[in-house]
């Protein structure tokens, strides 16, 4: 039997089915840490590094980026992010299963523990990307610790609410911009200065509608 058919057999069998389920969240992970950051890092470097001081990483110095130092901003930030993802469901994934063996089946906390742990080695570092991937998670979570307390009975279900949370957090982040933006996120600073700030500098037609500066 060829070793690609006797894979195949194996994999159908159902035989070390959490093991390879492990193996293949590594794989998943990597493969949409790179979907999702590469296209959202090369559009950020092109649009707001040039000229902006960088932090961390290879840089130390204000100054403007070259290309070669844009693409080793992108690269760094998709390896980073694949990497994360990868090593987080493997290590979520194998700790669930480790749960599993151990008390014969899945409890209700055990994916608490298990993403409490995971998120923890692998997240705790404070740094842009993890920083992001993390306030994501926040937004929704919290979104859907809303709709639980809705389902369970807990509150009972509002109406019309999206305009007046719409309302406020767009009124909160105006003025922490306007007043402390140095407590926003750096991305989302970048992006409301472009926004905001830019548009009031102008003294050419160039610079007023056919290029930013």
């Amino acid at each position: 039997m060829a070793p690609l058919e006797a894979l195949n057999e194996l994999l159908a069998s159902g035989q070390h089915h959490d093991l390879l389920a492990i193996i293949k969240g590594f794989r998943n992970g990597a493969v949409y840490g790179a979907k999702v950051r590469f296209p959202h890092a090369l559009v950020m470097t092109f649009l707001f590094r040039d000229g902006i001081f960088v932090k961390s990483g290879p840089f130390t110095n204000d100054a403007w980026l070259s290309l070669q130092d844009k693409f080793r901003v992108i690269f760094k930030a998709t390896y980073q992010h694949s990497r994360n993802l990868a090593f987080f469901v493997t290590i979520y994934k194998t700790l669930l299963a480790a749960q599993r063996i151990i008390k014969g089946k899945e409890h209700n906390f055990d994916a608490f523990f298990a993403g409490l742990i995971g998120g923890y080695i692998v997240f705790g570092k404070n740094n842009n990307v993890n920083m992001q991937i993390v306030l994501y998670l926040f937004s929704r979570i919290m979104v859907g610790a809303a709709k639980l307390a809705v389902k369970q009975g807990v509150v009972p279900q509002p109406e019309n609410t999206f305009p007046v949370f719409a309302a406020v957090v767009w009124g909160i982040v105006m003025w922490l911009f306007r007043h402390n933006r140095d407590t926003l996120q750096g991305s989302l600073q970048a992006s409301m200065q472009y926004l905001y700030n830019d548009s009031e500098n102008f003294d050419t037609f160039k610079n007023w509608l056919w290029h930013n500066k």
